[in-house]
């Protein structure tokens, strides 16, 4: 009986051949565009909060970027920040709306396990390492920041 196995020229050729290709240039299109539009939206909400709510330019960022981050957890929690990622790709990862969506996402996954064990132990799970090493290199630039005028 002969060896039925491919080879692996053949396996990777059969791979390669069946594999689906990917769309780079749509894929960053779509980033840029969803990517601008999520930051075009945070603009507006910012021009309403200082021209319309007459709060000034910190008040106003301030507020914005609060607004921002409700709407990305909140529109996660409709299950709609899923699809727009699946869509938009990377442009779906703006900072601020990514970073809600990413804390609140691993909440609701395991808000059957309880509100300890489950959210509050789940819900920094992806967001946990961006904080640790934002919080880490922030502490290490300034410190270089210090020491540098310091010296000079």
């Amino acid at each position: 009986m002969p060896d039925m196995q491919p080879d692996k020229n053949e396996y990777k050729q059969y791979v390669e051949k069946m594999s689906p290709k990917p769309t780079y240039l749509k894929n960053c299109i779509m980033a840029f565009l969803v990517g601008g539009l999520i930051c075009c939206i945070g603009q507006g909400i910012n021009d309403i909060y200082m021209k319309i709510i007459n709060l000034d330019e910190l008040a106003a960022a301030s507020a914005t970027s609060m607004s921002l981050i409700f709407l990305g957890a909140f529109l996660t929690g409709l299950g709609v920040y899923d699809l727009i990622g699946k869509r938009a790709g990377a442009g779906s990862i703006i900072p601020i709306t990514g970073f809600a969506n990413s804390i609140v996402s691993p909440a609701m996954e395991f808000k059957k396990e309880g509100y300890v064990t489950g959210v509050g132990a789940n819900l920094f799970k992806i967001a946990g390492p961006v904080l640790v090493y934002g919080i880490s290199s922030s502490i290490i630039c300034g410190l270089l920041y210090y020491f540098i005028k310091l010296i000079f």
